[in-house]
């Protein structure tokens, strides 16, 4: 697999829409090499909520 396209703090959304979400932990396989999956984490209300995304199912989101 290629090097991870976002880094662990990034602001990322679903190419689809949704919630502003936070890079959490980049996932990488038993060889320490990157995966295609991140953990991101974005609060719906008040309570946290997290999740396991494909790399290709997410896009920076830029600063206005």
């Amino acid at each position: 697999m290629n090097e991870p396209k976002f880094s662990k703090g990034e602001i990322v959304k679903l190419i689809s829409g949704g919630p502003e979400m936070t890079v959490d932990r980049i996932h990488t396989n038993i060889y320490d090499s990157f995966s295609g999956k991140y953990n991101c984490k974005w609060f719906s209300g008040d309570e946290l909520q997290e999740g396991d995304f494909d790399e290709e199912t997410l896009e920076k989101v830029s600063a206005v």
